[in-house]
């Protein structure tokens, strides 16, 4: 049986059952692990904007997967074939049975021992398998997440920023900078125009006036917002940022400007990089196999 949702988010239970699906080999997998809990804003919206499905499942039967089905496993994991039943379908549209199996590579503990996986309750970042509408396969090495209140709320914060009509665009580089001195000194300010995904617009601004704090803002029009703000961490506009942005301005960005002038653009370009912060722990470096998002919002 199969429970058909009109929308992007749902906040509602699964009561039918379905039937187990086709065997877990048949179907496209990822090697995946269970990542720890309290994950940060932009690990987790690596796997949000990958995943056309986010489903909170509990886990109803986790069955070992050994010999040439597991090949591929690190020395320190296990597969295993798991079917959970949905608890509420985070992400997706159309239809999705109230019961999905996928496969999952998980760590062996100091003595070798599999976890316990059974009735788990998971958060799986997840694609659909096509043709078997009872299995999903998961995005990446740590897109099973054990649920908690936290992460689920951090997750459906950022699948709604990533639904929006006027979510920000995909950054994938640096264009351009231009740099306008003041009528005074010190004073001045910097353009740094973005490259992204469709070609939508992005620019930032960094004005410097004698005494005070740079200012820096960002606007995503043709029209440069005097009015225009820094994105508050943890949104997905500082996402876009912090974690795709290039550590320095490209040289080939200032290629227009005189030296003094490509001076002061890689000072505020510095600046802004600064201020935006680290993006993550390091658990996955910016600019990979996620590339700021390529999953439908």
């Amino acid at each position: 049986m199969f429970v058909r949702f009109p929308a992007v988010l749902f906040a509602v239970p699964l009561l039918q059952t379905a039937a187990v699906p086709a065997v877990a080999q048949t179907a496209p997998v990822s090697a995946v692990g269970v990542a720890p809990a309290a994950p940060g804003y932009a690990d987790l919206a690596d796997l949000v904007v990958a995943s056309p499905l986010i489903v909170d499942a509990t886990i109803r039967s986790a069955t070992r997967i050994k010999g040439a089905e597991a090949a591929g496993v690190q020395a320190n994991a296990a597969r295993f074939y798991v079917e959970g039943d949905v608890v509420t379908l985070v992400r997706g549209t159309g239809a999705i049975p109230a019961r999905v199996g996928w496969l999952v590579d998980v760590p062996l503990d100091v003595r070798g021992r599999a976890p316990s996986l059974k009735k788990q309750r998971v958060l799986a970042f997840a694609r659909p398998v096509a043709g078997r509408p009872g299995q999903i396969q998961l995005v990446a090495d740590d897109a099973q997440r054990a649920w908690s209140p936290a992460t689920d709320a951090l997750t459906r914060r950022i699948a709604t920023e990533a639904a929006r009509a006027d979510a920000p665009p995909v950054v994938t580089g640096v264009k351009s900078a231009f740099y306008v001195p003041g009528s005074l000194p010190g004073e001045g300010e910097t353009q740094i125009f973005l490259t992204t995904k469709e070609n939508r617009p992005a620019a930032i601004s960094v004005l410097r006036r004698p005494g005070e704090q740079p200012r820096w803002s960002v606007a995503l029009s043709e029209v440069i917002d005097e009015n225009a703000t820094a994105p508050a961490r943890d949104t997905l506009l500082w996402y876009r940022l912090a974690c795709f942005l290039p550590a320095t301005l490209p040289a080939g960005a200032a290629a227009a400007l005189s030296e003094d002038e490509a001076a002061h653009a890689r000072e505020d370009y510095a600046f802004v990089m600064t201020q935006l912060g680290t993006c993550r722990g390091g658990a996955r470096p910016g600019g990979d196999a996620f590339s700021g998002g390529d999953a439908p919002a």
